[in-house]
């Protein structure tokens, strides 16, 4: 009778691998609890066993095995048409034609004015009291009443080149209703995880230096719009004495909206300090031209049962 046949090198495994065990089928709960927590501890001292063996290869000049990279959604995000590259002339050619050009051209300063919705509470008037210290040249004014098609016309009368209207809901503000003057476009922000500067730990307070602005992760053709629109909200020359930066970092069509001001340390470190506010922002609708609640042409619009079929699908 013939013996078995060895299993050569290749179908040797060096790394111990758990079992899977099937908790279904376990009915005690304590018992259940037991086994989850003694998979996790087999699982940590596996770990540790593996930093262990990599430390000491290193320490002796042996070959390290590369780290593997973990799989993120936005590493297995599904393939999108509308994917800017680094160089594509036909956007190029729309940004030189857009509502936007004008500032990026240096032929306007950003003048912004932010309001509030109607009978507003008082940390909505906060959030807006602090939002107008984040941008250059941005002057609050009470809203009172005042319907937003009888606010556009007087504000392009006093050369104000953007509108940001705070909306709340249960005393919070739950949206951001952004209009670039004098034709548009547009945007429809949902507001979430608003935090004030008396609620952040260690919060400085920012000085009149104009901020430096990073815009990150806007690789689609509306992420693009939306990323100049934000950028038309900040002046092209910031004042880099002041050292502070303005973030927008879009992750999974969120945008997260941060406010720091770097400290050098030494040669080799460098410090951040926060300045607040801190929110996250949710695209909701881009509209062509001045708001219009009736009769305006929708370039985008989200519809959450339509387009929330994957959970690597991402419009911005």
């Amino acid at each position: 009778m013939a013996d078995k046949a060895t299993p050569g090198p290749s179908e040797v495994k060096n790394e111990a691998v758990l079992p899977v065990p099937n908790y279904k089928r376990v009915k005690n709960k304590i018992l259940r609890s037991q086994m989850f927590r003694k998979m996790l501890q087999e699982k940590k001292k596996i770990e540790m066993a593996k930093r262990k063996e990599r430390k000491m290869r290193i320490k002796k000049g042996l070959p390290v095995p590369p780290k593997q990279e973990p799989k993120t959604i936005e590493k297995l995000r599904v393939a999108d048409e509308t994917l800017i590259s680094q160089k594509d002339e036909e956007v190029e050619i729309d940004e030189s034609v857009d509502e936007m050009a004008a500032h990026f051209k240096r032929e306007t300063i950003p003048k912004i004015l932010i309001t509030t919705s109607c009978r507003s509470k008082l940390r909505t008037y906060h959030f807006c009291k602090e939002l107008a210290t984040v941008f250059p040249n941005a002057t609050y004014y009470h809203r009172r009443t005042l319907p937003i098609k009888k606010i556009v016309p007087q504000a392009i009368e006093k050369e104000f080149t953007d509108i940001i209207i705070v909306n709340e809901n249960n005393k919070k503000p739950n949206g951001m209703l952004l209009i670039h003057l004098p034709e548009g476009p547009t945007i429809h922000f949902k507001v979430s995880n608003v935090k004030l500067r008396n609620e952040i730990r260690k919060c400085d307070s920012p000085t009149e230096h104009r901020p430096e602005l990073i815009l990150n992760n806007f690789n689609t053709r509306l992420g693009h719009t939306v990323g100049r629109m934000l950028g038309a909200l900040f002046p092209l020359d910031p004042q880099f004495r002041g050292r502070r930066v303005v973030t927008f970092h879009n992750q999974r069509d969120f945008i997260f909206f941060r406010h720091h001001r770097y400290v050098f340390r030494n040669e080799k470190r460098v410090g951040l300090a926060e300045l607040g506010p801190r929110f996250t922002l949710k695209m909701r609708s881009l509209q062509k031209g001045v708001f219009d609640s009736r009769y305006g042409e929708y370039e985008w619009f989200h519809k959450r049962h339509e387009m929330e079929t994957s959970r690597r699908k991402f419009f911005l």
